[in-house]
């Protein structure tokens, strides 16, 4: 029998060969999963003999992350804002960087939220979950995303207060807010095939790439939102860390009075804010 720290050294280098990014993390998050405990636990296991069938769950998780399929979907969720999202093939998983949105929507208070292009329910969720005040509605154009984020709205307390909604962006959305969110697809078609191969084989295209410039989602948010925001609502969109002069050059020509360029923790532009429609 193999020790857990023998079998986690030869994953990591198998992970290595493999081009994975972090493949002692990876490594150790999916033992953690094989043998059902606690990846903070990993660390007093390492000079214990591992079970067989733990090895056998452990060799089989380390052979599709070797293919790149993702760590969240190998154990079905991923952390967010202090919370674990169940993740599929359907969604987009979660960005560190998409925490920046959260920040910047907490700054200031709100009461109804839409967010547009809803996936996992990650954001829309979270928002809930941090004002239990709050109701909301995320809308999404894929059904499976539906189902995903509506399932994370029950897992995580808040379903009654979000109403998940298959919609083309705002096609079937009713009433006002006062915080429009969105993580639009905000990949041009030509930056698809530099993408690592995580994202381009194994999360929706949708939810990745516009197919053109990368810039579609912001013109419709952009022109449509002043339709379904309160007078003193904010927009909020993510956007790629080199768009953000092109995504406030969309609001302001829409005629926004108030457009903001926000960071993310590197420094990097990450979230525009958006208030004062025409």
């Amino acid at each position: 029998m193999t020790t857990a720290a023998a079998a986690m050294a030869l994953a990591t280098a198998r992970l290595r060969a493999a081009g994975v990014p972090d493949p002692a993390r990876d490594a150790r998050l999916l033992l953690a999963h094989a043998a059902s405990v606690d990846a903070a636990r990993i660390t007093l296991m390492t000079p214990e003999e591992i079970a067989p069938e733990i090895g056998e769950r452990y060799e089989q998780l380390i052979a599709l992350r070797a293919v790149r399929v993702p760590v969240s979907q190998l154990i079905g969720a991923r952390e967010f804002y202090g919370r674990s999202f169940r993740i599929s093939r359907d969604v987009l998983d979660p960005r560190p960087e998409t925490e920046s949105l959260i920040e910047a929507a907490l700054a200031e208070p709100y009461s109804r939220v839409l967010d547009l292009g809803v996936g996992s329910g990650c954001i829309l969720v979270t928002l809930l979950a941090e004002r239990s005040d709050a109701q909301g509605v995320g809308v999404d154009l894929s059904e499976a995303a539906c189902l995903q984020a509506s399932a994370n709205a029950v897992q995580l307390g808040v379903a009654g207060r979000a109403q998940i909604v298959q919609s083309d962006w705002f096609e079937n959305v009713d009433g006002r807010f006062d915080l429009i969110v969105s993580n639009p697809p905000y990949l041009a078609q030509a930056e698809m095939a530099a993408v690592a191969p995580e994202l381009a084989l194994y999360e929706p295209a949708i939810a990745l790439t516009d197919g053109a410039d990368g810039l579609t989602a912001y013109r419709v948010i952009a022109a449509q939102a002043q339709g379904y925001l309160t007078a003193a609502g904010r927009v909020l969109v993510e956007l790629g860390w080199r768009q953000g002069a092109d995504v406030a050059e969309i609001f302001m020509q829409a005629g926004w009075g108030s457009v903001v360029i926000l960071p993310d923790l590197d420094g990097r532009d990450r979230v525009i804010c958006a208030q004062n429609p025409a």
